[in-house]
């Protein structure tokens, strides 16, 4: 079963947290501030970390760009602030998934499994092929991703867009259905989160991300994969 990581100076909520997800059948380990967080994130083994934001030492954020210089483990980002600028930060930090005190845990459970399937660690390698556009190659059964041939590190939420748009090119997708289809659940009207993932997709795929070439926009109406 997957081992899952939470961090969050509320010693309460953590224990609450803990318990239920071992009730699931999770391995648990937790943390109490941000340098704990990157500290056990470096020591490895987690396939899924859930961070909260406001942290003794350094914030959620800091600490979830520290991990990501070495590690592309999915991020849950934990916080009492509801404020969109919070949540494009945490995404703009390598987030890939985000959800507001109080939560109910139900949801919080939901979440976990839903990022953990997607990411590839509560699920059987699968066969398909690599998926290619030009320069661009994706591994869907390896969670692996290239650009030219050099490895490109994607986070959970970016690789199952890019995979998406792969497996239908020319097929525009509205902000909001790839918010229903990647995330798997509503952000309402929060399609800013669709954006700030494409962007970050462009940076790292693409050979001018500002003249896309592949992961193009329809004005006024979503994202789509060029034919090529």
């Amino acid at each position: 079963m997957a081992k899952i990581l939470v961090v969050d100076d509320e010693q309460v909520l953590v224990k609450g947290i803990k318990f239920n997800l071992e009730h699931e059948g999770y391995q648990v380990e937790v943390g109490y501030d941000g340098e704990q967080a990157v500290e056990l994130a470096r020591e490895g083994g987690f396939d899924l970390i859930l961070l909260d934001l406001m942290m003794p030492k350094i914030d959620g954020l800091q600490a979830c760009m520290r991990i990501r210089e070495f590690s592309n483990v999915p991020v849950i980002m934990l916080t009492a602030k509801g404020e969109d600028t919070d949540k494009i930060m945490g995404f703009e930090c390598g987030a890939d998934d985000y959800i507001t005190k109080p939560f109910n845990l139900l949801e919080l459970k939901a979440r976990v499994r839903a990022l953990l399937r997607r990411s590839g660690a509560a699920e059987h390698m699968r066969s398909d092929g690599v998926l290619a556009a030009g320069h661009i190659r994706l591994d869907p059964s390896g969670r692996a991703a290239w650009r030219d041939g050099v490895p490109v590190e994607l986070t959970a939420k970016e690789f199952d867009l890019m995979e998406l748009l792969l497996r239908n090119p020319g097929r525009v997708y509205s902000r909001e259905n790839l918010l229903n289809v990647v995330w798997g659940y509503e952000y309402i009207g929060d399609y800013r989160t669709v954006d700030v993932h494409v962007r970050r997709l462009r940076e790292k795929l693409e050979l001018d991300p500002a003249n896309p070439e592949y992961i193009r926009t329809k004005w006024g109406v979503g994202y789509y994969l060029a034919k090529v």
